[in-house]
């Protein structure tokens, strides 16, 4: 599965360069814990909670798609336009370039629904080769 161990990593490095930013936000507000009303402070908390809210959803959707119909190019693509997107997100809310926010709730939204259609329709339709298991009692 290499394109979810891909988005996986990907999303792990983004997590952790949110984590970073946040805490460097609550060092130079002096505030350990809530937000105690610094904007700053509060628009990175909401770029890191953004991505936690949508990105374990995107990976156990490309985890099952990849599993269920192998690894494809439109599955690449998809897993670099999420990243990209998860990416853009948190520079549009610190102001560093502010279509990024937009461009990436945009992406992120479309790459999530156009993976949650792809899943939906596996059951329904042949993508390939199916394979039956079939399932034989033990012998006692």
């Amino acid at each position: 599965m290499p394109v979810t161990l891909a988005a996986a990593a990907a999303c792990a490095i983004i997590n952790f360069w949110l984590a970073i930013r946040t805490g460097m936000a609550r060092r130079a507000a002096n505030v350990s814990i809530g937000d105690g009303g610094d904007s700053r402070l509060i628009s990175r908390m909401r770029a890191h909670a953004n991505f936690v809210e949508y990105s374990p959803f995107v990976l156990i959707l490309l985890v099952v798609i990849e599993l269920a119909i192998g690894t494809h190019w439109w599955l690449w693509t998809a897993a670099a336009l999420f990243v990209i997107g998860r990416i853009l997100h948190p520079l549009g809310m610190d102001s560093v370039w502010k279509p990024g926010r937009a461009i990436g709730v945009a992406l992120t939204f479309a790459i999530l629904l156009g993976l949650a259609g792809v899943a939906a329709t596996i059951p329904f339709f042949s993508y390939g080769t199916v394979e039956t298991i079939e399932v034989v009692e033990a012998a006692a």
